[in-house]
């Protein structure tokens, strides 16, 4: 009989995550359950207010893409009320959604999923010497590397160790014999982490130039943007490309080198299959390129659908196809429903407590994420799937980034889809950003220099329903609004690690999660670092609660909103 084993909580991500996992006496997973354990109620939150606050509220949902909430919030209540913004304000939102995402990635590898592939204990045995040399077998002209610039980072390590203080690299599964980086890769990619943590200051002052600050800018309004001093100053652009150099430096002398070294070390993981998970991909497009409506408007990662991993076509999306399911969740829809629209959507959480052991449910309700679906289907989103939809379709720069990597350590196509092909595809989408973002600057620069300063587009507030799809680092992210006598009267969110991290469905189709560790070999049960290894390629974020959970289930606090 299998065993279950708990991961509660899932550690080093944004928000409540629980995984269960029946595990054989083999060590593989037969079955894995993905709880979210906290309850989001920001749609109750919203209703009565009016729709021009939303993105202000919405952006509160998280603390780490606050920008991708405020922005597709306003695009929302745009739609519904039929307005267009001028090119400006619409490059100068992709100048912030494309710093925001780099800068997201950056951190999300380095800093909370980069410990599930490198052993900083192992570090400590490293020759810094030794490691220059293997730097430079992945780049020329490899980021920081020098025996001296190595040499100090064993010593902080060490410090850290003597200290009995680990901080941040505490609690881990040193030693785990699923790590296989030798020592001086692990250094190198030691220091990478510290070189990281500097790096972030800069690229979140990338977003704050256009948006006030970061996180939580305030520059979006509905009709345009207000940053339009900063977006024609010669100095503040000359800032973002200062500091984006800056990003792009680190991203191709460190970052995508270290992506490669990991390749080559960890391939025949990848070859296996392991944490491939679902074979449908959902992208909805990432960074417009012109002002049409999400329904006819073009993106330089396009739209689309690919089924069973059939690259020969790319499916077009109807957003009317999108439904959200409770048959698993602490929800009930009224008249016993179990699939809505968004734009129909509810909240109405109905909690029903664990198994006497403390363990889920499994049988019945067991998340508090709903179970997003297209036409039916479960589908996975985030970088991988943009890539997988964007190379389908024929896009000339994914093409060249994903089979550049390949060919680079020897390996076909079947390779992304993996846990690990999850990983590197996040870096190649950022590689493919970064140098995406001077091309967005210069033709802000022409627009300006032909003597268009238009940054907002008049309006008259209306009722009517509204929506925005767009893509986020973690995936679709959707916002769907129903505005009647000025006021919201419906709200709903479907975010990426809803899609991802879904419970089960009415029949019994899992989520991305859920899927992805089926089949796992664990090393060692006791020690799941495979668990958060595939966990962590998604780059959960769950936070978004208004009460929490003591661990037998109870409520700790209920907190009323009064509108």
């Amino acid at each position: 009989m299998a065993e279950r084993i708990v991961v509660d909580p899932i550690t080093r991500i944004e928000g409540h995550l629980r995984i269960e996992a029946a595990v054989d006496a083999q060590g593989v997973i037969s079955q894995a359950y993905s709880s979210g354990t906290a309850f989001r109620g920001i749609e109750l939150i919203m209703r009565g207010r009016d729709p021009r606050d939303l993105g202000m509220f919405t952006q509160r949902i998280c603390g780490v893409c606050t920008y991708q909430h405020y922005e597709v919030s306003t695009e929302a209540v745009e739609h519904a009320y039929g307005v267009r913004v001028p090119p400006n304000a619409r490059l100068v939102r992709n100048l912030m959604w494309t710093a925001q995402v780099v800068y997201d990635h950056v951190v999300h590898f380095y800093h909370l999923h980069g410990m599930d592939w490198f052993d900083i204990v192992s570090a400590l045995g490293a020759n810094p010497a030794r490691a220059v040399r293997v730097a430079h077998e992945y780049h020329a002209n490899p980021y920081n590397a020098s025996e001296s610039h190595y040499g100090l980072v064993a010593q902080r390590l060490t410090r850290f160790v003597q200290s009995g203080q680990l901080g941040p690299f505490a609690g881990a599964y040193w030693g785990h014999p699923a790590y296989k980086l030798t020592p001086e890769e692990n250094l190198i990619m030691a220091s990478h982490y510290l070189d990281a943590l500097a790096l972030q200051r800069v690229m979140s002052q990338m977003l704050a130039i256009f948006g006030a600050k970061s996180p939580h800018p305030q520059s979006l309004i509905v009709g345009g943007v207000t940053s339009v001093r900063d977006a024609l100053s010669a100095e503040r652009i000359g800032q973002y490309l200062f500091m984006l150099k800056q990003a792009q430096d680190f991203i191709d002398r460190a970052y995508l080198p270290d992506l490669v070294m990991m390749g080559t070390r960890y391939k025949d993981e990848a070859l296996r299959g392991d944490g491939a998970g679902l074979s449908n991909y959902m992208s909805v497009g990432a960074l417009p390129l012109d002002e049409e409506p999400w329904e006819n408007q073009h993106f330089f990662l396009p739209k689309g659908l690919v089924v069973n991993r059939d690259l020969t076509r790319v499916l077009p999306i109807d957003p009317q196809k999108i439904t959200e399911e409770v048959a698993r969740s602490y929800y009930t829809y009224e008249g016993d429903q179990t699939a809505l629209h968004p734009f129909e959507g509810q909240t109405n959480p109905q909690y029903t407590g664990l198994e006497p052991d403390g363990k889920l449910k499994v049988d019945g309700k067991y998340s508090w994420l709903k179970s997003p679906r297209y036409d039916g289907l479960n589908v996975e989103v985030g970088p991988l799937a943009r890539l997988i939809v964007a190379y389908a379709a024929g896009n000339e720069a994914s093409k060249r980034i994903m089979d550049g990597y390949t060919a680079r350590i020897g390996v076909p196509f079947r390779f992304w889809y993996s846990t690990l092909g999850r990983t590197v595809a996040r870096g190649m989408e950022t590689k493919l950003l970064a140098d995406y973002m001077p091309t967005l600057v210069n033709e802000l620069v022409a627009n300006v220099s032909k003597g268009d300063e238009r940054f907002f587009t008049s309006y008259s507030p209306k009722d009517g329903d509204g929506f925005r799809m767009s893509e986020v680092p973690r995936g679709t992210l959707s916002h769907w609004v129903r505005v009647k006598n000025g006021r919201i009267e419906n709200f709903q969110a479907v975010v990426p690690s809803t899609w991802n991290a879904s419970p089960r469905d009415a029949k019994g189709q899992v989520g991305a999660y859920e899927a992805s560790l089926a089949g796992q070999r664990l090393a060692d049960p006791e020690k799941p670092l495979e668990i958060l290894r595939t966990v962590h390629s998604f780059d959960p974020c769950l936070a978004c609660a208004v009460h929490l959970l003591d661990p037998k289930g109870n409520p700790l606090a209920h907190l009323k909103i009064k509108v």
